[in-house]
């Protein structure tokens, strides 16, 4: 059996907004429909993020579409859904969260092992100017790139 894993959807924005500084794996409790949507990439998480409440982690206004095909069992879009984590994990994160004055951010989906996994980051807002930064140098490194792959031509 292979452990490969299969990248759903990718949290650029988050990647965006916030510093990303610890990485935790967790299995998210879903039903039959959302399962379905979720395969099929109909996952938004702009707005999402993860926070824990009475020792459980949760997920809020993560947006997975209705199933086209489902019928009137069909799920509610922006439902809290219940995240799968260790006891220690939880706490560590929960310590992040009230503690350091992190955020909880869900960084991408993606299948493992034929089950739905999510990326938890621990995350630290960038300010406007390390945004702008960061831009920039991510157009140095491209401009740099193009320059070498025209010079080796």
């Amino acid at each position: 059996m292979s452990t490969e894993e299969k990248v759903l959807l990718t949290n650029r924005a988050a990647f965006h907004e916030y510093y990303i500084e610890d990485k935790y794996e967790a299995g998210i409790a879903l039903m039959g429909t959302e399962v379905k949507s979720v395969r099929a990439g109909q996952v938004q998480l702009k707005d999402s993020y993860v926070a824990v409440r009475d020792g459980e982690a949760w997920l809020f206004n993560a947006h997975i579409s209705p199933y086209a095909y489902g019928n009137r069992e069909n799920h509610d879009p922006v439902r809290t859904r219940k995240l799968l984590l260790h006891r220690r994990e939880i706490e560590r994160l929960e310590e992040a969260a009230t503690l350091k004055g992190m955020t909880l951010v869900v960084t991408r989906v993606y299948l493992k092992r034929g089950r739905i996994k999510l990326e938890v980051g621990v995350a630290r807002g960038k300010k406007l100017y390390d945004k702008r930064e960061t831009e920039m140098r991510r157009t140095v490194e491209r401009e740099t790139r193009a320059q070498l792959k025209e010079r080796n031509r």
